[in-house]
């Protein structure tokens, strides 16, 4: 037998006793990450970035 640390044994465990866990991962990242960008607005939102000032309390 290999050797499994205590991390592996307890999501081991845990994919086991919840088989949907996987499923829900996939849904949330597909919510945040697996995302087509829209290069044309990413270039417009680069395009209307406004510089800071140096010290960015100071009215003017």
């Amino acid at each position: 037998m290999q050797y499994e640390s205590e991390v592996t044994q307890f999501l081991t465990q845990l994919k086991n006793e919840r088989p949907h866990l996987e499923g829900e991962q996939l849904k949330g990242r597909s919510l945040l990450w697996d995302k087509q960008l829209n290069l044309k607005l990413q270039e417009d939102f680069k395009e209307a970035k406004v510089p800071q000032k140096p010290y960015v309390y100071q009215n003017k």
